[in-house]
């Protein structure tokens, strides 16, 4: 995922209204990054919601074989059902915290990196989105900055998210095993999702 370049371009006409005058301020190169950082915004967040959707959408896909495969037909819809209103809990309460986290994260990570890496000027040109090498050198780098954001937050928040997940798995498999036939082997818990 590019998680960059995705924003690239209502940014890119958001600030072509503008006539480029925030780029022609007088601003340091923290501002700048700042600036960059606050840009990407949106980008950011989706990238959180990503990362916090995918082992839900993981355990809806195993689970989803088990029900067809040892569940009564009568009896999926409602679980189901119950299986979605505990994905949807899950999802009410990860990705907010995961978003929140990514945001506080993306100055000292992104910012940090394009900081480190491009120049005022090139900030400028950046935030300006004129067609040039350095819009070309900035997407470059956007594998990199969501890689190092991304390691960031997983690692500061795996074991809040551990938890989370072992709830939701915990209630995926309670509920599977109470629609299961009595009498038959119990439905297996889901596989636990790869970690980064």
């Amino acid at each position: 995922m590019n998680f960059i370049l995705k924003a690239t371009l209502p940014v890119a006409l958001s600030l072509g209204l503008l006539g480029g005058t925030s780029a022609a301020m007088a601003q340091s190169k923290k501002e700048l990054v700042a600036k960059v950082v606050q840009l990407q915004q949106s980008a950011i967040e989706n990238m959180a919601r990503e990362l916090a959707e995918r082992p839900a959408m993981a355990m809806l896909q195993q689970a989803d074989g088990v029900l067809n495969t040892r569940v009564p037909q009568e009896k999926r819809a409602a679980v189901a059902k119950e299986i979605q209103a505990d994905v949807k809990r899950y999802a009410d309460d990860a990705v907010p915290m995961l978003r929140d986290r990514a945001v506080k994260l993306g100055p000292t990570t992104i910012g940090a990196l394009l900081e480190e890496k491009l120049t005022e000027a090139e900030l400028k040109e950046v935030i300006a989105m004129l067609e040039s090498p350095t819009v070309r050198k900035y997407q470059a780098l956007a594998g990199e900055m969501e890689k190092v954001l991304a390691e960031k937050l997983v690692a500061e928040t795996r074991t809040a998210m551990e938890a989370k997940i072992s709830t939701l798995e915990q209630n995926v498999v309670k509920r599977l095993n109470a629609a299961a036939p009595s009498g038959g082997a119990s439905a297996p818990a889901p596989a636990k999702p790869a970690k980064k």
